[in-house]
């Protein structure tokens, strides 16, 4: 007669087994890794953008006085002449000429052809704003940086890779406030955009700025926000939370107004996420540290790192497949551009040893193998005796943990 235990342990291996195709990492290839060394001991987030001549550009940031958020960077570029395969050596673009750093790079293509740097230039923990310069010699030369936000100083946290301008032109940054001069600091963040209708020469704050709360009315923490303009014209925010998920709200007036904050079915750590549209299929695409259980984690770390599709612009997602997933892992901060037949990814992937954002991966993902992702969902989920699909996601972990013990 079989012993539970045996009989327990076979139902692991069946449900493990079953899940594999799903719990897999997507292939894909890796293009550049820059580790910290003696003279930069960290290379921290960035953002890449396709030449008019289909060279590549990568601007991140480089740091030189530590590892810290607060250490002295400048922003770097390499250019690419080969898809990626070899990169030039670092130009410095925007030096760190006072305050504390510059850092948290989006390259945009504006509606006009020329290249939009945003960047954020802190020079206190009071004063940390975007600023603005634009390239019209394809990253060859770069315009006087213009400050963003001049209503009010204040320490505002602009995203890698979050700037967006919409359908019609309008430019939207959206930010999280957290101090201001003579003001008490505010961790937990308050939300806002700013919006420019002329092409980034003037700026306005959104008529609506929020707190987070979550639906019992505890307040909880909203940071990073990120905005995808919907096929319908409306706007979908998203923001980290310490509530277990990314939090969502939609704007129905080009990002002037917002309903309430609620959760997602993104469930997360406070790390996070992007989202960005996929021009082969019109899915939107989603890469975040996914906590759902569909893949083992350590709490609270930002790891595994993930990809989802969304075929009903945001309001249902697919099961993730892994693009990180080593579990001493740190992926975050994730900059999307699509070129040609590729996706090109550039994030922070460091680790406990060098530090959890102290290494930048270059990595693409082929059209094929993302559309193949896309078109097996259509596929059923395995199911395993007496556990029906909806609960895989939360047996796996509880159970990977409990196998590693003695």
């Amino acid at each position: 007669m079989m012993r539970a235990g045996t009989i327990c342990l076979t139902a692991v291996v069946l449900m493990l087994s079953g899940l594999s195709t799903f719990a897999e990492e997507i292939r894909k290839e890796s293009l550049l890794v820059l580790e910290p060394g003696k003279e930069n001991p960290r290379n921290s987030e960035g953002d890449i953008i396709e030449l008019k001549d289909g060279r590549l550009c990568l601007i991140y940031t480089r740091f030189t006085g530590g590892a810290g958020d607060h250490a002295t960077a400048d922003l770097a570029m390499r250019i690419s002449e080969n898809d990626g395969k070899s990169w030039s050596d670092d130009k410095i673009v925007i030096r760190c000429t006072g305050g504390l750093n510059v850092m948290s790079i989006s390259l945009l293509r504006l509606a006009g052809g020329e290249i939009a740097l945003f960047y954020l230039r802190k020079m206190s923990t009071e004063d940390c704003r975007p600023m603005m310069c634009v390239s019209s010699d394809e990253a060859q030369t770069w315009s006087e940086p213009a400050v963003c936000i001049s209503d009010e100083v204040g320490y505002y946290v602009l995203n890698n890779d979050r700037a967006v301008q919409l359908r019609r032109g309008r430019l939207i940054l959206p930010v999280a406030w957290h101090q201001g001069p003579g003001k008490e600091r505010d961790t937990a963040g308050v939300i806002m955009c700013y919006l420019s209708d002329d092409n980034g020469k003037s700026w306005r704050r959104s008529k609506d700025s929020f707190k987070g709360y979550a639906p019992d009315g505890r307040r909880i923490i909203v940071q990073e926000p990120g905005v995808i303009e919907l096929k319908d014209g409306r706007l979908m925010m998203f923001m980290r939370t310490n509530a277990g998920s990314q939090y969502i709200c939609f704007s129905e007036d080009g990002g002037e107004t917002w309903s309430k904050a609620r959760p997602s079915s993104l469930a997360s750590p406070l790390s996070p996420a992007s989202i960005e549209r996929i021009p082969w299929t019109g899915d939107l695409l989603c890469i975040w540290n996914d906590h759902s259980g569909v893949h083992p984690y350590p709490e609270g770390r930002r790891t595994p790192l993930c990809l989802a599709i969304s075929r009903d612009e945001g309001a249902t997602w697919s099961r993730s497949r892994a693009l990180e997933s080593n579990p001493d892992g740190w992926y975050c901060y994730t900059a999307m551009t699509f070129v040609k037949d590729r996706l090109l990814l550039a994030y922070c992937a460091g680790d406990k040893q060098i530090g959890g954002l102290n290494r930048l991966k270059v990595a693409a993902i082929s059209k094929d193998s993302l559309i193949s992702h896309v078109d097996s969902q259509e596929k059923t989920i395995p199911r395993v005796a007496g556990v029906s699909p909806a609960r895989h996601a939360g047996i796996l972990p509880a159970v990977a943990i409990r196998l590693k013990k003695p």
